[in-house]
């Protein structure tokens, strides 16, 4: 297949071809299997660096004008493939390499538990006079279980505590939960899983 697109950035292995970039956006659509933003699409492709920042974003732009792709939620700028995008991911798939198949999904499913854990998991960072509150709420569906502010003098360690709990909630509120109750099993359990991280 012949190379027809920028290759700065992409990794050995990974996509060179604007027909290759386009079948692996269908194949990630079709597997994943849910409606997705196109930022989190292409996002998944430069992170493994199967392809060019650029081109993905041109290819997914070419699907969606073809009706490869549909919007499905306008509101919240959600994607999913059309019947026409699933017979390129199911016909041509066998084009591309098994493992830019699995990064490319891998990171997909990776981005979206990210997503879905800021999303249940809310931090907002406010500005103070000396430094900034960091306001931190752990979800429990249709309830917060766990909400708690935290100063920090700069936003670069805001950012870090964002970025931090953001990795592991449920973590942090097993640990507070279990010093606050004392109960040694859970203690336990909780510095096990504290220390598997650390």
């Amino acid at each position: 297949m012949a190379f027809d697109t920028f290759d700065e950035g992409i990794s050995l292995g990974g996509v060179r071809s604007k027909t290759e970039i386009r079948t692996l956006i269908c194949y990630i659509f079709d597997r994943v299997g849910i409606p997705m933003k196109k930022d989190t699409v292409v996002t998944a492709l430069l992170q493994k660096g199967l392809a060019n920042y650029f081109e993905c974003s041109s290819s997914f732009d070419d699907l969606y004008k073809n009706n490869n792709i549909k919007l499905v939620d306008e509101e919240k700028k959600l994607y999913f493939i059309s019947d026409s995008g699933k017979m390129i991911a199911r016909q041509l798939e066998d084009t591309l390499a098994y493992t830019v198949k699995e990064k490319a999904c891998e990171c997909t499913l990776a981005l979206l538990e990210k997503e879905r854990i800021e999303k249940e998991n809310v931090v907002t960072i406010t500005k103070l006079d000396n430094g900034y509150n960091v306001n931190c709420s752990i979800s429990g569906g249709d309830m917060d279980l766990l909400k708690f502010s935290l100063y920090v003098p700069d936003i670069t360690q805001a950012r870090i505590v964002r970025k931090s709990f953001h990795k592991n909630p449920q973590l942090f509120y097993n640990v507070v939960i279990a010093m606050l109750t004392r109960n040694k099993g859970t203690v336990t359990d909780a510095l096990k899983d504290l220390n598997s991280i650390l």
